[in-house]
């Protein structure tokens, strides 16, 4: 089986969706010729033409509102946001139009759109190239959020969203496109090639929406996590020698509640981790439903380990991302309370 960064599973994907759906077009800022910043789309433009993979103008709010009116015509965009920094422009677009498609034609039109877009930290990308807004969208009735943390998830994950009738908005941490990352920056970043979820299959296949995986099986506390914070949180109970089972969510809407009850009531505690800002972050969700659904197995209050309320900064940039010490801290701290 052929080994792949995030970058190769994700232009697998996009091409197996193209050469299987003459429907699926793919467009945004510089992903034609150019293939993208991230290299995400290179060859795309060549192999499908200019009609299938081509270069929009610099407007986030052009690039959403056109694919809307494509998918109501019956194409399938898969389109790319640069940055997920620079997709506040069209976030009315999302809201107001694709989100509400559905629902305000009585089913007469659907939105078939996906929005790619590079999220998180990690690069040195200061306040406008790092940021991780998840939470803007898992608010919004009639979209899907998805956030793979691995090649192999990537591509599956990614078909099932382009042929999904309705929005989906795909995350892709960036920190994580050529190896995984654990939050030590002082150390080799792992390629993908030297790591089993490296190994993509190279025709079609999907990962369901909806279905977490357990990335790391323990008895004694249960770890909420997505994206980078998935070998941020593995790293963490490495080092504290503490017997934690980590769930990598995938798909934040729909949500895999069931998988997530199960272990919370199997370890009876819980820690909740992401990059994203502390206030009205996904994790204040997470740990509202484990509660909720929980309560009487809960050993220990739930935790969360998150971002700072500040914009991301470029010189500190280890000080705001949540690295395996503070996960590991936390880790500690709700084993001992």
């Amino acid at each position: 089986m052929p080994r792949m960064t995030m970058i190769e599973a994700i232009r697998s994907a996009m091409d197996v969706a193209m050469g299987r759906d003459d429907n699926v077009v793919v467009f945004g800022e510089d992903v034609g010729y150019f293939g993208g910043v991230f290299r995400c789309t290179q060859g795309l433009q060549q192999k499908y033409g200019r009609s299938r993979c081509f270069d929009a103008p610099i407007s986030e709010l052009g690039i959403v509102g056109a694919a809307v009116g494509m998918a109501a015509y019956g194409l399938k965009p898969c389109i790319e946001i640069q940055f997920a920094d620079y997709v506040y422009p069209a976030y009315d677009q999302i809201v107001s139009e694709a989100a509400r498609l559905r629902y305000r034609s009585n089913g007469e039109f659907t939105c078939p759109i996906v929005i790619r877009m590079p999220t998180g930290g990690g690069i040195f990308g200061g306040q406008t190239h790092s940021q991780s807004p998840e939470a803007l969208f898992t608010h919004v009735s009639g979209l899907k959020v998805v956030v793979p943390s691995n090649p192999l998830d990537a591509k599956g994950l990614l078909i099932a969203s382009i042929e999904d009738p309705d929005p989906v908005i795909f995350l892709e941490p960036k920190r994580l496109y050529n190896g995984p990352f654990d939050g030590h920056h002082d150390r080799p970043v792992t390629a993908w090639s030297k790591h089993e979820l490296g190994e993509v299959p190279e025709g079609h296949f999907t990962v369901p929406l909806g279905k977490a995986d357990i990335r790391r099986p323990g008895s004694a506390v249960t770890v909420l996590a997505y994206g980078t914070m998935v070998y941020v949180a593995q790293a963490a109970a490495e080092e504290t020698g503490i017997d934690a089972e980590v769930i990598d969510l995938r798909t934040l809407l729909p949500l895999d509640l069931e998988t997530i009850v199960a272990s919370v009531k199997k370890t009876r505690r819980c820690v909740v981790v992401h990059e994203a800002t502390l206030t009205s972050g996904f994790g204040a969700e997470l740990v509202s439903l484990v509660q909720e659904n929980c309560f009487y197995h809960l050993e220990a209050p739930v935790a969360r380990v998150t971002g700072w309320d500040t914009p991301y900064p470029h010189a500190q940039e280890w000080d705001y991302f949540p690295g395996p010490k503070r996960v590991g801290e936390a880790l500690i701290e709700t084993m001992e309370a």
